[in-house]
């Protein structure tokens, strides 16, 4: 494949699926300049692997794969690791204020995006490729590498984790 074709396919692609990658994977760290490091390396493998794709799955369904893969490999690494580890133990600290927390929270505009992020990752993952990225079970199953009747399973499962969650929060169903 010549690199002008390459070329071509990733604009084509970071065009078309950039902006749902970065949400993806905020979805996944909650952190948006995180987000877009991991969407920045994804493209990178997407443009490496290019010729290596067979076209078995769609284009969109290849990269929420690779972005899902990025998102996992994220948080099994050290750097994330020391992350939680200090802010774990940031309150038992004297004279630490939580000013990460309250950034952080005021990055969650949403009460219903909020209530999402406290479920589970198997849970927050199923309902967000479905709901925000309209990804059918089909792709789902694609991308999680899943059957499709455990995506349906897990789609159940966080939609009544997520009403339960509403319920505690005092929310409205949305």
């Amino acid at each position: 494949m010549e690199k002008r074709e390459k070329d071509r396919l990733l604009t084509e692609a970071m065009d078309e699926y950039g902006h749902y990658l970065v949400r993806l994977a905020y979805s996944f760290v909650k952190e948006r300049t995180k987000a877009e490091d991991i969407v920045q390396d994804v493209f990178i493998r997407y443009y490496i692997n290019l010729e290596k794709f067979k076209g078995r799955s769609s284009v969109k369904t290849f990269l929420y794969r690779i972005t899902v893969n990025e998102c996992h490999n994220h948080f099994r690494s050290w750097a994330h690791r020391k992350i939680e580890l200090t802010n774990k133990l940031s309150p038992l600290l004297p004279g630490k204020d939580s000013t990460e927390e309250a950034a952080l929270a005021s990055e969650q505009s949403s009460e219903v995006a909020g209530a999402i992020g406290k479920l589970p990752l198997k849970y927050r993952e199923v309902l967000w490729l479905h709901y925000y990225a309209e990804l059918s079970v089909k792709e789902i199953a694609e991308v999680l590498k899943t059957s499709d009747n455990t995506v349906k399973t897990r789609l159940a499962r966080g939609r009544k984790q997520a009403g339960i969650t509403f319920t505690e929060e005092g929310l409205e169903h949305a």
